[in-house]
C-alpha cells in the first residue's frame, strides 16, 4: 500500500507539494503539511496530534 502523496498543504494550501520534493512534512495518518506550516504548528498534526516528519520522495511514478 503506497502513501497518498498528497500535492498541496492541508493548512495553507497555497504551497504545491510535488512528489519528488523533500519539503513535505506527514503524520502517520497521512495529513501532510509545508515545512513552514509544519514549524508554525511544531511539527505536531493538528488533526491526530501525532508528530509530523518529512515524507519520503518518490523518484518514480506508482504503478
Amino acid at each position: 500500500m503506497a502513501l497518498e502523496m498528497r500535492d498541496r498543504c492541508e493548512r495553507c494550501e497555497s504551497t504545491m507539494l510535488p512528489p519528488d520534493s523533500s519539503a513535505a512534512r506527514i503524520c502517520s495518518y497521512e495529513c501532510t503539511f509545508c515545512v513552514s506550516c509544519s514549524r508554525t504548528i511544531q511539527d505536531t498534526c493538528p488533526n491526530c496530534g501525532g508528530e509530523l516528519v518529512a515524507r519520503p520522495r518518490r523518484s518514480t511514478p506508482a504503478t
